[in-house]
This record gives C-alpha cells, sequence and structure tokens, in this order.
C-alpha cells in the first residue's frame, strides 16, 4: 500500500544547535506533485471552501481572544502564486483581523535602517493574522545572489533572522513560513502568459526575466534560506505549487491544523450576563 501523504513530509528540517538536523535539498520535492490534491479541480476547490468557512470560525476566535498572534509568511519566485494563493485561501474568512503586508524592493529611508526595521513594525497586533506576501527573506535572498552578501554575511543574517522570529514566538506569535515551489517550466509558461494576454500586462516586469535568467542561484540561495531559518518555532514548508488549485489546498490544509492546534476558545464574557435584558 503506498504511503499516504502527510503535511511534515514537506517541512524543511530544523536549524538546531547551530546546525542543519539533517540534509535538505529542494530537489528532493517536486514542484509538479500534487499529494494533497483529488486529482479534480472542482474538488479541490470545493475542499478549499470548507477549510475557507474553518479558518474563518478560527480566526474569528483569534480576533476576540485578542491574546495570541498568527504570521503566514509567502515566499517564492515570480509567478510561484503568492497573490493566488491569498484570494484562494482567504475568500471566506472575515478581512476583521486579517491584514496582508507586501514587501517590495526597500525604500531608502528602509535601506537606512538595519534590514528587520521595516519588517517589525508589520508584525501582527494580538488578535491579528497578518500574511507576508514576500518578506523579510527578500532581504537575505535578493542581495545574496546579486552578490552584495558574502558568506559569511549571509550566515549573520540568517542568525538575526532566527533570533527576531524566536522573539516574536516568545510573545506569542505563531508563525508558518511556506515556500512555494514552482519549476522553471511552469514560470516560463505563466510568464508567457502575462505577455501575451493585455489583461496581465499590469503584472508584468522585464526585472521578471533578469531574476529568471538568474534561476539556478535563486535556487541555491532558497535551499540556504530555508536551510538555516527552519526552526520548531518558526518551520518552513515546501509547497509543490505548479498546480494552482494543490497549492492552495496545502497551504490551507497547513494553515487549519496550525491554528487548530492552539486551541482558540471565544472569550468569556467581561461581565455577567446573566438576567440582562435590552430595552
Amino acid at each position: 500500500m503506498a504511503k499516504q501523504p502527510d503535511l511534515d513530509d514537506f517541512l524543511v528540517p530544523y536549524f538546531e544547535d547551530g546546525k542543519k538536523k539533517d540534509h535538505f535539498s529542494l530537489d528532493d520535492f517536486d514542484p509538479k506533485a500534487k499529494p494533497f490534491s483529488s486529482g479534480a479541480k472542482d474538488a479541490d476547490r470545493a475542499r478549499l471552501s470548507e477549510i475557507g468557512l474553518l479558518l474563518d470560525n478560527l480566526q474569528e476566535r483569534l480576533h476576540a481572544q485578542r491574546k495570541r498572534r498568527m504570521l503566514l509568511v509567502l515566499q517564492g519566485m515570480d509567478t510561484s502564486g503568492k497573490d493566488g494563493t491569498i484570494r484562494a485561501v482567504f475568500h471566506e474568512v472575515d478581512p476583521l483581523g486579517l491584514r496582508i503586508v507586501p514587501f517590495k524592493a526597500p525604500t531608502p529611508v528602509e535601506l537606512a535602517h538595519d534590514f528587520l526595521w521595516r519588517v517589525h513594525s508589520q508584525t501582527p497586533a494580538a488578535g491579528e493574522l497578518t500574511i507576508f506576501n514576500r518578506s523579510h527573506y527578500e532581504d537575505l535572498l535578493v542581495p545574496t545572489v546579486q552578490g552584495e552578501l558574502d558568506a559569511d554575511a549571509f550566515q549573520q543574517r540568517c542568525r538575526h533572522i532566527r533570533q527576531f522570529e524566536e522573539m516574536l514566538a516568545c510573545s506569542g506569535t505563531t508563525i508558518l513560513k511556506c515556500m512555494l515551489h514552482i519549476s522553471k517550466d511552469e514560470q516560463r509558461t505563466r510568464l508567457q502568459a502575462r505577455i501575451d494576454d493585455p489583461v496581465k500586462h499590469w503584472k508584468f516586469d522585464v526585472s521578471d526575466l533578469d531574476a529568471r535568467k538568474q534561476w539556478n542561484v535563486y535556487q541555491s540561495a532558497y535551499r540556504d534560506a530555508l536551510a538555516a531559518t527552519s526552526t520548531d518555532y518558526a518551520p518552513w514548508y515546501v509547497i509543490p505549487a505548479d498546480s494552482k488549485t494543490h497549492r492552495n489546498v496545502m497551504v490551507g490544509e497547513l494553515l487549519l491544523r496550525t491554528l487548530d492546534a492552539l486551541k482558540l476558545e471565544y472569550p468569556p464574557a467581561k461581565e455577567s450576563l446573566k438576567g440582562v435584558k435590552v430595552e
């Protein structure tokens, strides 16, 4: 009997005691794989709708309780589907208590500070579920690919990121990080679609082609970054993302499991409501 897929099969081994616990390579994960897909897009969308309703209830409890915080980090190459994942997974979720933060190239003011300065103020407040569309990892990956960080500086930033995320976790923030793993062939198809369809022209930037030319360098940077920053308090998961519906279902399932594990409950009334009647 074939082994049933488990979400933890896609967990990047934890970084512990100053070293990687186990071997890790992105080549071990097939971007075309669909282990959490039913095989039919309609069925996947139906499951995603079910997940969305469950997430809505859990997010409402998180918001009502106002004690814990939830941070979902989405990273991936261009066209891997960060925007699409957010639209699909949170389609049923009440925007109350939900916040999406897109990270672009840092401004001159942001560059004048340490690389985490612009990130800390965007982390979730109590009762908030915050989604980072790209994140502080851009300030690790991009300068590495561009040759601005040497090996020592890279490891130093990884150490600072681990410490930053540990501080957030100790302050009541649950962190879930997803690397949307797309193949180079699928990226070509999606980039070409943006070029060919006038409705999608706004999504295309010539710089996307420059980044594509450095595909292998980016893959290597991602491998090293994930291996050095996946921890028990801020784990990384590799999400096969060539299938959009599979990608959405898997991220939804991960988030559902993570929130469910918090055992969130509605808070009690601030005062006794026994016998209270509204006139």
